[in-house]
């Protein structure tokens, strides 16, 4: 390479460059050079990986070893997809009766495995809390004519067998689904929420239509190619089957510079660290697979431009209304303002289109949590190590407290614990608390405009009109020329296809370049960033980023104000039947007459329970009561009391725990001072010490979090008193002459008596009092 490239002698220089400006040029463009050859044998490896990657009969990037439980090409409705169980690594031990966990993989132009494609990764998390974990995957091409129910209830028959292999545990499956599988799995559990567990849905699109201004690009992109017909034509240029690649496209073209420009320069300005990060990603990222095509005609005409899925318009075939409303598993929504594919409001916006406000949610007996990360892209929320480590960490661990938290809406934050001042209370690194919120709070995300939902739904009847001339006059052409192998030559010509084929060793002119990297890796001479050209390498770098982010932002304000003003009109509005005041062009069910019956025969089945119970259901209802007035809640109370009851009560199950807090928090949500009211009559029957047992045992689950509130302070007097109010009068002893009164000395044996039976095992972490039965 010195040959190509000579150095001026250094004895020379110091007459004829005085400021080392020729050497300082001469150093970095052999340096350029070599990082040049690098760079293409970095493309070189990348495009071998990619043909060895495709050519794979399972593709897959999962960084664990897996054995198949269930083929879904086996099932009665067959889909190309399975069931794995994720065999533990070496030194990774899991319990078998601790709660299982499933990753359920996005099928939307990628391959399978990038929820486990390293270690931290959510299922490396997981294993190693100790769950037994499962994988859905997928193969590369769809079983012919499947659909995307057929798909659902694929995945409802694998949670059904992960629930069969642990009969030992109470506690269901965890779910999660990441982007796309994220509204797959809500909808299995809309058909049968009784399978499933707590669900973690991660960067998963829900409400279609909603979107920030000068912040949601792709929801414009079915308004702006006239709606679903391109997708029909192009399944029908593929035979029957729509090429992935067109979907990973679209993607990268949201981020031109990172595309075109930063991702790449990265690769070649850092060619000595950076090649096997790169390859790991690019492996995942070119491994596009094959959707049929009534599979993503389904997707596109009834969530993408129909937006049907958050307002409950579904309907399978055989009749089932999938109706988000009817998941009964706490689910967490995590999402992230950085993300330009699933902005938080299509994240959020579902919640906003179901109910009208928190007591529809409670009313539904629903737990809906959110956490909203502040810069993480897309892939970063189920990809990024640190995320991985931090919230999706907190997240497992604490899937049973979100498991029993009490229907409602709630968010939460992810906080360090080294930088809090309790920070010897918490046990890890991190502490995840819950602030309770209302559908209003919610709407500052979700930015919930009614003239949007007016232009989208004019959007979704020009794209009927389209689709159906399409099938009318050019479809029959359209599939009369279309050929299984001009289908694959088309795949196989695809830009984002062809970048990997050309720089393989396919590539007759790629033959010198790996003979080329070999030399420069035996006398590579890397280049010190102070270098003065290496530095101006790096301005000019910036500047093409920051030019092709400009022409980006210019691209997309100009596409959203002509989408805006184009679907905005009255006249077109009027013209597809969206002009009339008797049409609600957007259902929202949680207005609708039938639900609100059905909340009012809830509100009046729980008024009949108030007063009924014992003393479990007054120290519940205590507990729902102070940390209610407390502003935030974290795990800790949970913790503590859970391991209480596991000690006091150990016949019973986290079910009927979970029934004891949800029926609780209801009667207290209905009517707060009645409920608080009833407490004494809860506590009928029991001793003055078992009442006074019962507090020590409540104020030791409130200081698991610290010092109380003022507010909380102010709400546990107020339960002290009204625990006070249920002791019973203290009998005055009998003077000697009275008649038909008993010795004093024979009382004393009985009350020990009563003492000794009542004496209970104290929790774990604190101390309890003897006495009586505890919640």
């Amino acid at each position: 390479m010195n040959s190509l490239m000579p150095t001026p002698p250094t004895t020379v220089l110091p007459f004829v460059d005085p400021f080392g400006f020729g050497r300082a040029a001469c150093d970095y463009w052999r340096d350029a050079l070599e990082r040049s050859v690098l760079y293409m044998d970095v493309m070189r490896l990348r495009g071998n990986q990619y043909l060895e990657h495709i050519e794979q009969t399972k593709p897959s990037v999962l960084g664990f070893e897996t054995e198949v439980l269930m083929d879904g090409r086996e099932l009665p409705r067959p889909v190309n997809y399975e069931l794995l169980r994720i065999e533990p690594p070496e030194g990774v031990v899991t319990d078998p009766q601790m709660r299982p966990f499933v990753v359920v993989d996005p099928r939307a132009g990628h391959g399978p495995g990038i929820g486990g494609f390293k270690p931290d990764s959510e299922i490396g998390i997981a294993l190693r809390a100790g769950h037994p974990c499962y994988f859905i995957g997928f193969l590369p091409y769809p079983v012919p004519g499947q659909t995307v129910e057929d798909v659902v209830e694929a995945e409802i028959a694998f949670l059904r067998h992960v629930g069969e292999r642990h009969p030992e545990t109470c506690e269901k499956p965890m779910v999660v689904g990441n982007c796309q599988a994220g509204w797959q799995i809500m909808m299995a559990a809309s058909l049968e929420p009784d399978l499933f567990g707590p669900i973690l849905i991660a960067g998963a699109p829900l409400s279609y239509w909603a979107g920030e201004h000068g912040r949601a690009p792709m929801r414009y992109t079915g308004g702006m190619s006239g709606g679903s017909w391109m997708t029909a034509l192009l399944s029908d240029m593929g035979d029957g089957l729509f090429d992935g690649a067109f979907l990973v496209q679209n993607f990268e073209r949201l981020n031109p510079a990172n595309t075109w420009w930063h991702k790449q320069y990265r690769l070649y300005s850092r060619i000595d660290t950076e090649a096997s990060r790169y390859l790991e990603f690019e492996r995942w990222w070119g491994g596009h697979v094959v959707l049929g095509g009534e599979e993503i005609q389904y997707i596109v005409d009834n969530l993408f431009v129909g937006n049907r899925l958050s307002t409950a318009q579904l309907v399978t075939s055989d009749g089932r209304r999938i109706d988000l409303r009817n998941v009964r598993s706490p689910v967490v929504v995590f999402c992230s303002r950085g993300d330009d594919i699933t902005p938080p409001p299509q994240a959020l916006g579902w919640v906003r289109d179901l109910y009208e406000g928190v007591e529809d949610i409670i009313a539904n007996e629903q737990t809906i949590v959110y956490c909203v990360h502040d810069t993480t892209g897309h892939l970063g929320i189920f990809v990024s190590g640190s995320v991985s480590r931090k919230e999706h960490a907190e997240f497992t661990a604490n899937m049973d407290y979100i498991d029993v938290l009490p229907p409602g809406l709630y968010e939460t934050t992810v906080s360090s614990a080294a930088e809090r001042s309790d920070a010897e209370l918490i046990e890890r690194d991190y502490l995840l608390e819950f602030t309770p919120r209302t559908v209003e709070d919610l709407d500052r995300e979700v930015q919930h405009r009614p003239e949007d939902d007016t232009r989208f739904a004019t959007v979704a009847r020009i794209s009927e009109i389209n689709l159906g001339l399409y099938r009318l006059f050019l479809q029959p052409w359209i599939r009369a020329l279309a050929t299984p192998e001009a289908a694959k030559w088309m795949r196989r010509m695809h830009p984002n296809r062809l970048g990997y084929r050309l720089l393989s060793d396919r590539n007759p002119l790629m033959v010198p370049v790996p003979v080329l990297a070999e030399r420069v890796r035996a006398e590579r001479h890397p280049l010190g960033e102070d270098n003065l050209f290496r530095v101006i390498e790096s301005i000019v770098s910036d500047q093409i980023t920051r030019g092709l982010n400009a022409w980006r932002d210019l691209r997309d304000s100009s596409t959203e104000r002509l989408f805006l003003d184009l679907y905005g009109q009255p006249l077109l509005q009027a013209l597809v039947g969206l002009g009339g005041d008797a049409h609600v062009h957007r259902r929202r069910p949680g207005a609708e007459p039938e639900h609100l019956r059905f909340i009012e025969r809830r509100q009046a089945e729980l008024r009949e329970h108030i007063a009924e119970g014992g003393h479990h259901e007054a120290v519940m209802r205590a507990l729902i009561h102070v940390l209610g007035g407390a502003p935030a809640t974290d795990e800790r109370n949970f913790k503590r009391l859970r391991t209480s009851r596991s000690e006091l009560e150990p016949a019973a199950s986290l079910a009927d725990f979970k029934r004891l807090v949800r029926d609780q928090f209801f009667i207290l949500t209905l009517d707060h001072q009645a409920a608080l009211e009833a407490i004494p009559a809860l506590l009928d029957g029991q001793t003055a010490a078992q009442i006074d047992d019962h507090l020590a045992h409540i104020e030791h689950v409130l200081a698991a979090s610290g010092e109380l509130s003022e507010h909380a302070a102010d709400r546990f007097e107020h339960i002290k008193a009204l625990f006070a109010q249920a002791r019973p009068a203290t009998p005055s002893l009998p003077s000697p002459g009275d008649a038909g009164t008993a010795p004093a000395a024979a009382v004393k044996p009985a009350t020990a008596t009563a003492a000794r039976k009542t004496k209970r095992a104290k929790p774990v972490g604190g101390r309890a009092p003897e006495g009586g039965d505890k919640s």
